[in-house]
Parts: structure tokens; C-alpha cells; sequence
């Protein structure tokens, strides 16, 4: 995952019952705060590290062939997800996909029924159907980080991994063939980020992109297409050598939205500079939907400000919405007051349900 500036360093029936539960329409527009030029953020390595469960094995040899069409292939399973601005309101909690509990505790805290459920996926680690189904039951889409981990991307790239893909597309597929819902799928989250091993400075930016498509065209070949692909990238920061995430875009036709990651760590931190930037420099590439893929504030940030400023640039660039990662790591991101719980809430009645 990532973390912004340290110092240091969201065809899917039921939706409308979650955002039912979320809110009533959007009843206010507040002003974004300009002020204030924010020191670049890093890495959230730190953050995210210990999600994933799996240890990948040692890689195959590299084979480069076409994937057959899968049981979907002649006829996939096609799900689009709804597009409307701040409509998703999603959360990462410690113990998923291995357990549903976390988001049920979560709920009954905040009296937020998310509708975006991310968790992290080592590589090698099948699809979490039982989790999956779980989400659906309650009116929610899962957001799946895959991380390769020290897997060579060139590898993938060129085929060595197309059995496990092909595996867990069929399992996508047959996820969507069950329940009518789709799925969000990431992979190698952060490219712009030096952190994690697939990312700046230890892939060329043109592997990373051959990964990316590869895996996208393995999916569309076995008719896994209820996935919503989220390109996501770390905010920019030049002060912390995070650069813009330009050179790792994958091409239109190989991302449905945009995510975005960025985390707040000091009280003088806003929207408008901490992710204008980004945004800028996303729509120079697309106009595809952004979705604010991970974010949180620490407590000495001031979460209830932090989380209604949050909101407020939701709104006012029009974005799908957020996932808050609500987790301790390098800073405990847990909503940690009763003050930021009832901005929480408050923020979460001004999301509007998604048009179906």
C-alpha cells in the first residue's frame, strides 16, 4: 500500500440497498482548502505490509503462448459497475478476506454499511469466492489488490503465470455467472512508488505495463468480464521522489477506473494539494472515473477535520468516493474517536446511491 506525505514520509443488483443504508442525497458542497503546499508523501509499504498471506513459490519458466478461451470465453460474464460521483464509500479492516466479522464490526461502530470491501491478494492466492459471496450478501463489491510480490513481472508478461490467471479468472467468471455482481481487480498497486519491488526504480515501466496487459487479456480470453479494472497509483510527490504516474498507463482500453492512494499526516494537510496534483496529471491521460483507492488520517492530523475535508474533495472533483483503511500500521489509521466516527457518518449521508 501506500502512504502519502510522512514526514520522515468502489450490472450489480442491490447496490441501491447499501447506499440506502449509507445516506440520503448530497445536501452540501463544501469548499476545498487551497492552502498550504504539502511536502511530498511516501511509500505505505510500511502501512500495508502483512496484508497478503501467501508465499509465492519459486517462478516457473517463461512461456510465451496465447491463453485458450475458458468455460466464459464464447460467453462472458458481463457486469459494469455504476459510475456515479460519491457513491462509494469503502473499507479495508484487519482480518479479511479471511473473515467477514471485521466489516460487520466496522459497520456497527460507524453505522457505515461500506460498499467497497478491498483486500490483498499474494500472488498465487486464489480468488476468495466464499468472501466474495459474502460481500454481495450484504450489498458490497470487493476491491482485490493483487501484489506480485518478487515475482518477475517479465514473467507474467510473457505467460509463465497464465495457469494460475487463467484459474482464478474462471474463478471471477464463475463468481459473476452465480451472484449477477462484479468484482474490482488491482494489480501492482503504486508503480510510481520505489517500495514495493514491482514499483520505481526496481521495473521499467514498460514491463510493468506489459504485466498489466497481459493479465487483463488472460481475464477478457476466459469471459471474465464483470471485473472493473482500477489502475492505482501513489499520489505525487516530488519532494519525496514520487513521481507522476504518467509513464506506467496502461492505455484506455486496459483500465475501466482510476484509484488513487494518499493518506493525510499533518493537521495543515488538504485534499486539493495533497491529491490535486494526481488528479491533474490523471486526466491528462484519461477521463476515466477516480476512486481515492486507500486512504486514512492519523489521529495527530486531526481525523474528524481531515475526514470532512476528505469528503468535501470528493465531492468537488467529482469522484466515485473513497476506501478508508482502517488498520494500524506504521501509524494506527483506525477511526480512533467518537468525533471521527460522527464525521465518518456524517460524510457517508452525503453519498448518494449509484444509478443502476
Amino acid at each position: 500500500m501506500t502512504v502519502p506525505p510522512a514526514d520522515s514520509n468502489l450490472r450489480q443488483r442491490g447496490f441501491s440497498a447499501v447506499v440506502k443504508r449509507l445516506t440520503s442525497p448530497f445536501r452540501r458542497n463544501a469548499a476545498i482548502a487551497t492552502a498550504g503546499s504539502i511536502a511530498a508523501a511516501v511509500a505505505v509499504a510500511v502501512i500495508t505490509a502483512g496484508v497478503t498471506h501467501r508465499v509465492a513459490p519459486a517462478p516457473p519458466p517463461i512461456v510465451a503462448r496465447t491463453a485458450p478461451a475458458g468455460p466464459y470465453g464464447l460467453h462472458p460474464v458481463v457486469v459494469t459497475l455504476p459510475v456515479r460521483p460519491a457513491s462509494y464509500l469503502g473499507v479495508y479492516a484487519d482480518g479479511v478476506p479471511q473473515r467477514y466479522n471485521p466489516i460487520g464490526s466496522f459497520a456497527a461502530a460507524t453505522g457505515v454499511h461500506p460498499n467497497i470491501i478491498l483486500y490483498y491478494s499474494g500472488w498465487k492466492e486464489p480468488f476468495q469466492s466464499e468472501f466474495a459471496i459474502q460481500a454481495a450478501d450484504h450489498d458490497a463489491v470487493p476491491l482485490i489488490q493483487i501484489e506480485p510480490g518478487k515475482i518477475s513481472l517479465a514473467a507474467i508478461a510473457a505467460g509463465g503465470y497464465d495457469a494460475y490467471l487463467e484459474s482464478y479468472a474462471n474463478a471471477v467468471a464463475r463468481f459473476g455467472a452465480k451472484t449477477g455482481r462484479g468484482v474490482i481487480i488491482s494489480f501492482a498497486h503504486e508503480p510510481n512508488g520505489s517500495w514495493y519491488q514491482w514499483g520505481f526504480r526496481h521495473v521499467a515501466p514498460a514491463i510493468w505495463i506489459a504485466a498489466w496487459r497481459h493479465i487483463v487479456n488472460v481475464f477478457r480470453q476466459q469471459g471474465a468480464d464483470n471485473v472493473t479494472w482500477l489502475w492505482t497509483v501513489n499520489i505525487i510527490s516530488n519532494g519525496s521522489g514520487i513521481p507522476s504516474p504518467a509513464r506506467w498507463w496502461p492505455g484506455s482500453s486496459y483500465v475501466t477506473w482510476v484509484g488513487i492512494d494518499g493518506y493525510y499526516y499533518k493537521p495543515s494537510w488538504e485534499f486539493a494539494p495533497l491529491f490535486g496534483p494526481t488528479i491533474k496529471a490523471v486526466r491528462a491521460l484519461t477521463l476515466d472515473p477516480i476512486l481515492i483507492s486507500e486512504t486514512a488520517a492519523a489521529p495527530i492530523a486531526g481525523q474528524p477535520a481531515k475526514i470532512t475535508d476528505l469528503i468535501a474533495g470528493i465531492h468537488d472533483y467529482g469522484l466515485l468516493g473513497l476506501v478508508w483503511f482502517d488498520a494500524s500500521r506504521n501509524r494506527d489509521w483506525r477511526l480512533s474517536s467518537r468525533a471521527a466516527i460522527d464525521a465518518f457518518a456524517r460524510g457517508a449521508r452525503t453519498f448518494k446511491e449509484p444509478t443502476l
